[in-house]
């Protein structure tokens, strides 16, 4: 029995997956910030299934090490780690306090490199492990008002690139999981500027992000195929695969936007294996391997 741990597992992504795994005999542990308040129907519903739950904040390295170290406990070891908790922002970049970047920053980013070194002495002595990581569509593109968001997942996926190769010599394959927009409670908790005196200096322009978050709703409201359940599909795919031959990066997305985004990962691919093939880091890593 493949043992996973779920960071943000009540999350709109971390839920229904959790609950697609344990119907495949997956043992399952998850961390929420806490069992109680808007949280507490989701544990209980996870629980129920068979989930174990821990508390962990993932801004707080003292937390993430006891909560990693509870949940390992609870499993009995370690295979898969999905880096899933993560928290959104919208709005005119100007507007976003530099405290509120760092917010996004602290959960996005740092979160992540927390859980990974609470998490990853055990998993390199196992010898072999999987670590997933969900990243977005806009994960390394721009698009207006996403700025601070973008600007945290490029910084993750430029730091999962790095664990790709420094990790393949203990035996742990990385994959990174790219969702388009889907209609989960993420929206309602993204963090918003609030600076009334520049936006007013923005003029009509202002008034553009809220147009633009309402065109988004109502397109999602008629894809029916853009929902939270296909990150659980992609991730029991990817788990079916065999070790070693995951794609690094898995896009999700029914938007029509996916292809494209898919062609530039490939294109990317292309450059970063050309760049280790000149350099000869492609030789090092493999003698690391072996």
């Amino acid at each position: 029995m493949k043992k996973i741990l779920i960071t943000g597992i009540t999350g709109g992504f971390g839920k229904p997956t959790a609950l697609a795994l344990l119907d495949q005999g997956y043992a399952v542990a998850g961390s929420v910030r806490s069992h109680d308040g808007k949280n507490a129907v989701a544990v209980a519903e996870l629980e129920a299934a068979g989930a174990k739950i821990v508390a962990m904040d993932v801004t707080d390295t003292a937390s993430t090490e006891r909560g990693v170290s509870e949940a390992i406990a609870l499993l009995g070891g370690l295979d898969i780690l999905f880096n899933n908790a993560g928290i959104g922002s919208y709005g005119i970049q100007e507007l976003m306090s530099p405290e509120d970047m760092a917010r996004v920053f602290d959960v996005n980013v740092m979160g992540v490199q927390r859980v990974m070194r609470a998490a990853l002495p055990p998993m390199r002595s196992n010898g072999r492990g999987t670590v997933m990581y969900t990243s977005s569509l806009i994960g390394r593109i721009a698009t207006p008002f996403y700025g601070t968001y973008s600007a945290s997942k490029w910084a993750l996926e430029a730091i999962v690139e790095c664990y790709r190769s420094e990790l393949s010599g203990f035996g742990i394959e990385s994959c990174i999981i790219e969702p388009g927009a889907m209609p989960t409670a993420f929206f309602q908790a993204l963090i918003q500027p609030n600076d009334p005196t520049r936006e007013a200096e923005y003029g009509d322009f202002a008034a553009i992000p809220a147009l633009s978050a309402a065109g988004l709703a109502k397109m999602l409201e008629a894809m029916p195929a853009q929902r939270p359940e296909r990150i659980a599909e992609a991730v029991l795919d990817l788990l079916a695969m065999p070790f070693g031959q995951k794609p690094f990066r898995t896009v999700v997305d029914h938007t029509g936007v996916g292809p494209y985004i898919e062609r530039y990962n490939q294109e990317l691919h292309d450059i970063t294996r050309s760049i280790f093939t000149h350099f000869g880091i492609e030789q090092m890593l493999n003698l690391n391997a072996s």
